[in-house]
């Protein structure tokens, strides 16, 4: 049975394939990342995003926390899975690819998950300070997409491993 490819797995994949380097980039480059450093210039957004997100500021590095580049970690990790995924269904063509993206979703979602639900049991205690706006527009509303998408795309490859489960066993709908 032919894989199936879905032109919107794998543009999610292709577009925050380079938001999740780059993030990653910022957390394990800190300080020289971080305003006064020699490679800020290249992070210079993540001052700004800093004062929404505190796990990012400069306080989060000289206090030590190492959430932010934990996380870091398991975004190349996430990375490496989701570029796997779209090279094996566009350049190799590999069964492969349906676990690994599914895996790479699943690593998504988890750390997401992870990450928000560990603001929601501190108290908000790296974004609570927001205003409400603020806190929706710039942690909230993204944090729902990098939910929703990776559980889309989880449903989707999951669905289609299932199916062919069930071809390469012999098994039909109707048992």
């Amino acid at each position: 049975m032919a894989q199936k490819t879905y032109a919107w797995i794998s543009l999610w994949f292709l577009f925050t394939a380079p938001l999740m380097i780059w993030d990653a980039g910022y957390c394990l480059m800190r300080p020289r990342s971080m305003a006064g450093g020699d490679l800020y210039w290249f992070w210079k957004p993540y001052e700004s995003y800093g004062k929404v997100d505190h796990v990012y500021g400069t306080k989060a590095w000289e206090d030590g926390e190492g959430f932010a580049g934990a996380a870091a970690i398991l975004n190349l990790l996430e990375t490496f899975a989701n570029i796997a995924y779209l090279v094996g269904t566009h350049v190799h063509e590999t069964r492969s690819a349906v676990i690994i993206g599914y895996t790479g979703a699943t690593a998504t979602l988890a750390k997401t998950l992870l990450y928000s639900l560990n603001q929601y049991f501190c108290n908000g205690c790296a974004v609570g300070h927001n205003t409400f706006v603020n806190l929706f527009a710039f942690w909230i509303f993204p944090n729902i997409l990098w939910m929703v998408f990776p559980a889309l795309i989880m449903l989707r490859l999951g669905s289609d491993m299932l199916r062919m489960m069930d071809a390469s066993s012999g098994k039909s709908k109707a048992e």
